[in-house]
């Protein structure tokens, strides 16, 4: 069976190793900081995207779940939301208008969420390049769970074969395709917001209440439904550092637990943080 093209694509400098001479990774701190209602995070992106282009931070990853929330893009079409929001508030979710790319998408507890606030100056200036590197953040952490996973033509996303989980040739091989992850990105002066949702636990029938990302021909599915392994979140994702640094190509050292902590803007800005720890970092 043909095998991942993404996969294959970046295989050879894994296996060969970084060249001599070559520069070292850019550093970055990701830190894990439990579950956390949406609007108060997005709030957070912003404090810490505004430091990052004044040099007071670095990039920085933000790992975490949500409680139930349905975000809308820009451009994102309402009817994608199929209860109004008098029956979302009765089951407690959220209905939150925000700025990253896509449709409708859903967020809640069981799935991992990582916001990478990133500065892709100077060498970095390529969104598609961007965003393939979220999704292949997403592959090997399927991977590290036994699935396999890819991308698909036209569709944003991590994609696997709900019916051969341990294998992907490719959605023309797949017999039925599902979405393990969602990408939704937003970039401005070249620093990012918004990132990925990747589905360890999540209760998928909440997905039934839209059309996740306005696709109607295609399930959304989970680690759980595809190996019977209910993991938590905070578990993945404190041992995410490896799938981060590979696939974002950056030094990850480890992930941080800041769940406890209240005030995460002030634990994540240095105001003393001089702009060649910051923006001219590379």
């Amino acid at each position: 069976m043909p095998t991942n093209p993404l996969r294959d694509l970046l295989q050879p400098a894994r296996d060969q190793g970084a060249p001599l001479g070559a520069p070292k990774p850019r550093s970055a701190r990701a830190v894990w900081i439990g579950r956390r209602r949406y609007a108060p995070i997005h709030d957070l992106q912003k404090q810490l995207v505004e430091a990052r282009a004044q040099g007071r931070l670095g990039d920085t990853i933000l790992l975490l779940e949500h409680e139930p929330v349905i975000t809308l893009g820009p451009r994102a079409n309402p009817e994608n939301v199929l209860l109004d929001s008098g029956a979302l508030n009765e089951r407690d979710i959220d209905l939150v208008a925000t700025g990253r790319g896509g449709d409708v998408t859903y967020h809640g507890p069981g799935q991992l969420v990582c916001y990478p606030l990133l500065d892709l100056r100077p060498d970095r200036c390529d969104v598609r390049k961007y965003v393939r590197s979220l999704a292949e953040v997403m592959i090997l952490l399927a991977r590290e769970h036994h699935v396999e996973g890819g991308v698909v033509d036209g569709m944003i996303g991590v994609w696997v074969d709900r019916a051969a989980p341990e294998e992907w040739g490719g959605a023309e091989w797949a017999r039925e395709i599902a979405k393990l992850g969602a990408i939704g990105v937003r970039l401005s002066r070249w620093l990012t917001m918004h990132g990925f949702a990747f589905n360890i636990a999540i209760d998928l029938a909440a997905f039934e209440l839209i059309v996740p990302c306005g696709i109607r021909d295609h399930g959304v599915t989970s680690l759980h439904q595809l190996t019977g392994r209910k993991l938590t979140v905070a578990e993945v994702a404190l041992a995410s550092a490896p799938q981060l640094a590979r696939g974002l190509d950056l030094d990850v050292a480890r992930v941080e637990d800041l769940s406890a902590v209240a005030d995460l803007a002030g634990a994540l800005i240095a105001p003393e943080a001089v702009a060649g720890e910051g923006r001219g970092a590379r």
